[in-house]
């Protein structure tokens, strides 16, 4: 009787080990809360691609836009699919630290855990060629007189709280301001908003009509070098806007490594590395220790930012 309960035990162990060791076995998929195009989104589909060249299953990128609800519909799919490594989130700082903070049942607390974060946003604030400003501090000086209006992904995002809370410090405030999914040239063009709060990818085709009034993060970027940066302007102000590979937290262990090694393998390859020079954005690799340590330090800096806004 012993020799056989040890013997179905080890059958059922080496049966879970086997199962385990299988992953993948069917399709991957990259949930991008965002409409397609963006630097995310080109990333996430190059780790996509290089996952199915690793491992030979089908992986893609599936757009999952809020509708003015930012990151947050997206990130709620990948909290309620199965634990399994089969839906990975790439995820913006929001979602982490911002899901909980505004109370989404399926966000909070916290159901993820980074897989590794591997890029920052070139994140800008833009206004038209014909703004009667061309600098932050210039947009501060005129919007104390006159009616401006701000468009950004949603008003509970880091930048846009970063752009509040800098309005604010700079003795202004925004006359109106509205949620877009994307923020591009012909946002500006068509007249609906005055400034945007965006990332240079999608403004890059017509970086050369529009004024930059500043750069949102630690470091100007390399698309405008002459750009003062949030931090610059305010040292309180200083949010890294970065970009993640994120699972639900019951994901096991071997999904994990293998989604962290196609991911480390795409940001390597050439058309990555091409991106840099192109658009400005920032690509690396921090493990999932680093990871956590870099969501920690945000959501102190956030709450710092919070803060400014409300007194």
């Amino acid at each position: 009787m012993k020799k056989h309960v040890i013997a179905l035990t080890a059958a059922t162990l080496m049966s879970a080990t086997a199962a385990l060791a299988e992953y993948p076995e069917k399709p991957v998929s990259f949930i991008v809360p965002w409409p397609p195009g963006d630097l995310e989104d080109v990333l996430t589909r190059l780790i996509a691609d290089k996952f199915q060249e690793m491992y030979g299953v089908p992986a893609a990128v599936v757009n999952k836009p809020g509708g003015g609800g930012g990151p947050f519909p997206g990130a709620v799919e990948v909290a309620t699919a199965p634990a399994d490594g089969y839906t990975v989130g790439s995820f913006v700082t929001d979602v982490p630290i911002g899901g909980p903070q505004i109370g989404i049942p399926e966000l909070s607390p916290n159901p993820f855990e980074p897989i590794g974060i591997f890029m920052t946003y070139p994140f800008v604030i833009a206004a038209g060629a014909d703004a009667p400003y061309g600098t932050w501090a210039e947009l501060a000086d005129y919007a104390k007189d006159n009616e401006v209006a701000l468009g950004h992904f949603g008003s509970f995002l880091p930048p846009t709280q970063i752009t509040f809370a800098a309005a604010k410090t700079s003795g202004f405030d925004f006359a109106s301001e509205a949620a877009f999914d994307e923020l591009n040239c012909n946002t500006l063009a068509s007249g609906d908003v005055d400034v945007i709060n965006t990332t240079l990818q999608q403004i890059q085709p017509c970086l050369g009509e529009v004024k930059i009034l500043a750069s949102i993060g630690k470091e100007r970027t390399s698309l405008t070098p002459n750009v003062q940066t949030m931090q610059e302007i305010n040292p309180d102000l200083s949010v890294a806007l970065w970009n993640g590979l994120f699972v639900h937290k019951d994901v096991p262990e071997e999904a994990r490594i293998k989604i962290s090694e196609a991911a480390q393998a795409a940001l390597k390859s050439p058309q990555a590395l091409e991106l840099i020079g192109q658009t400005g954005v920032l690509i690396y690799w921090q493990d999932p220790v680093q990871s956590e340590q870099q969501i920690e330090a945000d959501a102190a800096a956030l709450q710092k930012i919070s803060e400014l806004i409300e007194q």
